[in-house]
This record gives structure tokens, sequence and C-alpha cells, in this order.
């Protein structure tokens, strides 16, 4: 069994699907699966299908015809196999409306809002991969959509995840906090950057929050992660301990500043509401999460 997280409360994690990878290959096993299959929907902006209250369309394969087609395998729930696809590939569909992936996850059961993630992740690595990088043929998807093998070179091609870093910063006794241009007024949040080529991810830690905010950070730990499908990343959560470095900003930050336990607490309160004061990463974001963990818990790391 899985240790249990140190972080809890975001969105996009719940493990409710078998992604039964044995099954991608066997195209007459999809083809069975298919017509009793519950099916998302998405357009282009990776909105999913809903119906007049605003919960997932109860859409079947079956619905769309007798093969899954271009559809992307999503896995099982139990015996129950979900798929995916594009609404451009499912015309007669009739959506009452089309819900964004951020009002799922708060409205939607998590299980449920975790496999439109997986979906809406899936075919935004397909919809920009139509040609190879190698030689610029066009690609066929095989597999149940997770391979991408282009007809004129052979080359295979997998969907892409992008690991990024998102760390909560503290000198022991304040949580530093940045906000982008951009942002809405008074929004402020925890340091995150992606990891490089060659990089470990607590090398990137340092180095993010170092370019970023130039406070020098001397010792992290992983707590958790979340897939954030906006549009392909997977936030690693990190805790971190810092000197007490005055921050000072020159990149991709506008400001970024130390925060009390007093501060920090009292913007968890509001929860977003109010005129006054900061406002936090919403309540789906890991994120969120790392801040609500600081605040309860503070930091017990020592300096390497």
């Amino acid at each position: 069994m899985p240790s249990p997280a140190i972080l809890d409360g975001f969105a996009f994690v719940a493990a409710t699907l078998d992604r039964a990878d044995a099954l991608r290959g066997d195209a007459e096993a999809l083809r069975g699966l298919w017509p009793g299959a519950r099916l998302l929907v998405l357009d282009p902006d990776g909105r999913a299908a809903a119906d007049a209250e605003g919960m997932l369309l109860p859409l079947r394969g079956g619905e769309l015809g007798d093969d899954p087609g271009p559809a992307i395998f999503l896995g099982q729930a139990g015996t129950q196999a979900w798929f995916a696809c594009e609404a451009s590939r499912a015309p007669t569909v009739q959506a009452a409306q089309w819900i964004d992936l951020r009002r799922a996850a708060a409205d939607w059961p998590a299980g449920i809002a975790s496999a439109m993630a997986y979906a809406r992740g899936m075919l935004h690595w397909q919809g920009r991969n139509r040609h190879c990088g190698v030689c610029g043929g066009a690609i066929a998807f095989e597999r149940g959509g997770f391979v991408g093998r282009c007809g004129q070179c052979g080359t295979d091609h997998y969907p892409r995840v992008d690991p990024a870093v998102i760390v909560a910063v503290s000198d022991g006794e304040r949580l530093l906090l940045g906000r982008q241009p951009g942002w809405p007024p008074r929004r402020w949040s925890v340091v995150a950057g992606f990891v490089e080529p060659g990089e470990a991810p607590e090398q990137t830690v340092v180095r993010e929050v170092h370019e970023e905010t130039r406070v020098r950070v001397r010792a992290c730990r992983y707590l958790g992660a979340q897939p954030w499908p906006f549009p392909g990343a997977l936030m690693l959560g990190f805790e971190a301990l810092a000197d007490a470095d005055e921050p000072c900003v020159d990149g991709e930050l506008e400001a970024a500043r130390w925060f009390t336990r007093e501060e920090v607490g009292q913007a968890l309160l509001r929860d977003g509401t109010g005129s006054e004061g900061i406002l936090l990463a919403p309540p789906i974001s890991i994120a969120r999460s790392l801040i609500a963990h600081w605040h309860r818990r503070g930091t017990t790391l020592t300096p390497a």
C-alpha cells in the first residue's frame, strides 16, 4: 500500500480509474467495451459536455457508433470503461452547457473531476502532436490513444508531462509568497518553476527560489504532487527552509515578500472573501495545501 499523503485537500488526485495498460493494445477488447463505456466529450477549450444541472453529460460510447475510432481509452472503474474524445468527433452530442476544469473540480465528485483532468491532458497532447517532430510526417494514434506513430519515419511519440516544483519557503517564522503580473489584485502564492533537463527537483527548488526572489534555500523536503492540466504540468510540492534574505524580484514575479503566520492565518480564514488583506491560491490547488500545511505545522527542517 502507498504511504499516506502528507498533503491533502487539492483536486485531480482521486485514483478511481484503473488505467488498464494491458487493454490499450487490444483493439478487439476496446471495441467490446465501447458501447457501454462512459464518455467524456471535451470542446477545443478543454471544457466537458454537461447537462442542465452542470453535471457530466451521461453519454455512452454506443451513442456515437459501434467503434471507438480515435477516442482515448482512459481505463476502467471496476468493469466500467471510460473513454474521452474531442467534441468535433462527437457531432451528435447535445450539451446543455460546457464545464471548465476548475468548476468541475469544485462541483463534481472528485473521481470524475480527476478523470476530466486526465482526459484534458491527453487531448491537449494529441492536439499539439499531429505531425512528427523528427520528419514532419503525419501521426496516427494507437494503443488507445497513448502512442502517436509517424506514418513516414516510424518514430513513436508518447504523452508528455512537464514536471515543476512548487514550494512553501519559510525562514522558520515567516512564509515567502510572490505574485505574478496579471494576477487579481491582492493575490499571492508560493514560488513555482519547471524542472530543467539534467536537474533533480531538489536542485530546481534551490535554483527557482533564488532566481525569482534572491532568497537562498538551505534545505527542502518533498511533500506531495498534483497533476495540473493547465495544460500538462505535474506539480511536485516541497517545503523549504531558507535564510531570512530580503526578497528581490528580477524576472517572472512582480513582487515577493515574507508574510507572518498571523497574516497567512487571516487569509486562510477569509478564504477569498472580504476586501482587505491578501488572497491565496484557490482550494483546488496544491499551492493552497502547501500554505495551509505550513500554517498548521511550520517547518521542522534544519539547514543542510
